[in-house]
């Protein structure tokens, strides 16, 4: 069941929320060339608890880690380790934190040093297709409005999206109702309604959509071995255009 948050829920989930968005600063700041997955998620996870918070993803159905670094080929749930970021990488940051009680979720893909021509687009395509996305995300619209936008803006690229993994709900838990495919026909799915909480990821895949997981159990790469980047934000539906609770 899809749930309507109230006002003091929005209230925590803002200041989540924005705890995501400045971790998100921090580790813009401090990401280059030489440093290790491991250090980006000790830097995180002491700026979350700071922030008087608690890193969402640690233990997580067992996830080792406070955040996910997911280089290269890597889509989602790369976990942090002592791998050193070296020039031209693409690395994809997930980062989550409660508040109160309340979650806030977002992602972003940075390049390393200096990267390739056709990396820089992926990054950059993958980032305006949320936000082609989102501007389907308004009381009235269905939800796959919004899924349909991010497919077709990333195809238009030459681009696929990942259909393997999807967006979700968020509030209370990590992962509520609805489950958000960042693919489809529009028209379709739940009308989407003012309070709802929504974290909007699309993934997307220089070559084929096809993914695979690692045998850590978490990591999942692409199957053909192309690049990936990853964009999500926390978003609530209004009465008016979306608010986005991760975004500085």
């Amino acid at each position: 069941m899809i749930s309507i948050k109230s006002a003091k829920e929005l209230e925590q989930m803002r200041i989540a929320g924005r705890i995501v968005a400045e971790t998100h600063e921090k580790l813009k700041e401090v990401i280059r060339p030489g440093i290790t997955t491991k250090e980006l998620d000790i830097i995180a996870e002491e700026y979350i608890r700071k922030s008087g918070a608690l890193p969402a993803f640690k233990g997580y159905y067992g996830f080792p880690a406070s955040i996910c670094t997911s280089i290269n080929e890597q889509v989602v749930h790369g976990i942090p380790g002592p791998v050193v970021l070296k020039s031209g990488d693409v690395v994809g940051i997930d980062i989550g934190a409660i508040y109160d009680g309340y979650y806030g979720d977002a992602a972003r893909t940075h390049g390393i040093g200096e990267i390739s021509s056709n990396a820089q687009k992926l990054i950059k395509v993958t980032q305006e297709s949320f936000f082609a996305g989102i501007e389907y995300a308004r009381e009235g619209n269905r939800l796959s409005d919004i899924s349909h936008a991010i497919q077709s803006y990333v195809e238009s690229h030459g681009y696929s999206v990942v259909r393997d993994l999807v967006g979700h709900g968020i509030g209370k838990k990590m992962h509520e109702d609805p489950q958000i495919p960042n693919y489809g026909a529009p028209g379709r799915g739940p009308r989407l309604a003012a309070g709802m909480a929504l974290a909007i990821e699309p993934m997307v895949n220089q070559g084929k959509y096809a993914v695979k997981t690692l045998s850590d159990g978490w990591t999942v790469v692409t199957a053909d071995g192309s690049l990936s980047a990853h964009y999500e934000n926390t978003i609530v539906i209004t009465k008016e255009a979306p608010e986005l609770l991760t975004h500085l």
